[in-house]
């Protein structure tokens, strides 16, 4: 019965990781794009400016969940718990 419930609550600690780290994803990469043309509209000059520090933000952004996923991977096949 033990074994059940360590499995169950890997199981839901790592669809809850994924999960939100997907909906952080979202919303960090829509703010950022948001602002990106924003600030794309003010000062079109500085557009390579701009863009450059959009994709590093996005790439920031996206390795979170990255990590997320991996931690995610790290409790439902290599959890010390579940034997």
């Amino acid at each position: 019965m033990e074994h059940a419930i360590m499995v169950a609550a890997a199981l839901i600690g790592a669809g809850l990781a994924i999960g939100l780290a997907a909906i952080g994803a979202g919303v960090g990469d829509g703010l950022v794009t948001a602002k990106f043309i924003e600030g794309l509209t003010r000062q079109p000059e500085a557009k390579g400016t701009i863009f450059t520090n959009t994709l590093i933000s996005v790439g920031l952004i996206e390795s979170m969940a990255i990590i997320a996923t991996v931690i995610s991977l790290i409790l439902l096949y290599a959890n010390p718990l579940i034997k």
